[in-house]
């Protein structure tokens, strides 16, 4: 017989690892069935141009649009904000265009890392916050869509990795010390986990993570860190999405209005 403490050690790990695996499945539940109903409820068949943004809750979003009517997906030419989201449309078989050929967009669905009760977000964890910015702008409409984690009072209070920061690579020190300057103490330049050095963006760019704590006034940070000589964009989406749809533990998704 096993002694008793290294028995209970081995039941810890057995039972830790069975409610990591049932957290993980009912946060891709959580993220299917918030994608589902926004495209459901956004994506018309009127629709002829649509954005399409990037990140784990975009996958579920094109597998309801691959979903869709052919013919009407025949009709569609889906936007794409990242190398992965373009890749992840042309394997669903998709029509793929560009915004500068496509530079009126009907409707944008993206993904984001926070959401306050403003509807304005933190986005740029994977470091498409540009793209998706850009996309974003470009439409009549703009849908979030997250899990239940992402909901939050004040951007900052989930999210404390800090605020994404696109900068040209020459200049990333300089824009550090601006940003410790105003306050964000623990900016930091991100680094990659597969390769030596920083993380490199779509666009040729670093990236810079600046925490502030509880972001009051997103708006206002947003301006401050655009003025910034070097900064490219800032991944604070303010005043931007009309509604967000967060798909909750339960089952059910929340939805939030302006």
């Amino acid at each position: 017989m096993w002694p008793s403490s290294l028995f209970l050690r081995q039941t810890s790990r057995i039972s830790t690892r069975i409610w990591t695996r049932k957290m993980s499945s009912l946060i891709e539940q959580a993220k299917q069935k918030a994608a589902y109903q926004a495209v459901d409820e956004h994506v018309l068949p009127s629709h002829r141009v649509i954005g399409v943004g990037s990140g784990s809750t975009v996958v579920y979003v094109i597998n309801r649009l691959r979903e869709r009517d052919s013919e009407l997906n025949a009709k569609t030419v889906f936007v794409p904000t990242s190398f992965q989201s373009r890749g992840l449309l042309l394997d669903a078989g998709l029509s793929v265009g560009d915004i500068e050929q496509y530079p009126n967009v009907d409707v944008t669905i993206d993904g984001a890392d926070e959401v306050d009760s403003q509807l304005n977000a933190i986005k740029g964890g994977g470091g498409a916050h540009l793209q998706e910015k850009v996309v974003a702008e470009a439409a009549k409409k703009f849908v979030i869509v997250a899990d239940y984690r992402k909901d939050s009072k004040l951007l900052g209070e989930q999210w404390t990795k800090g605020v994404p920061i696109e900068v040209v690579p020459f200049a990333w020190k300089a824009v550090l010390k601006k940003l410790q300057d105003l306050g964000s103490k623990n900016a930091n330049l991100r680094m990659a986990v597969a390769k030596a050095g920083p993380v490199v963006t779509d666009n040729g760019n670093f990236l810079i993570d600046a925490p502030f704590g509880n972001i009051h006034e997103p708006a206002q940070l947003l301006k401050d860190l655009k003025l910034i000589t070097g900064v490219v964009e800032v991944g604070l989406f303010c005043n931007m999405a009309e509604v967000a749809y967060f798909g909750c533990e339960d089952g059910s998704v929340r939805i939030r209005t302006k």
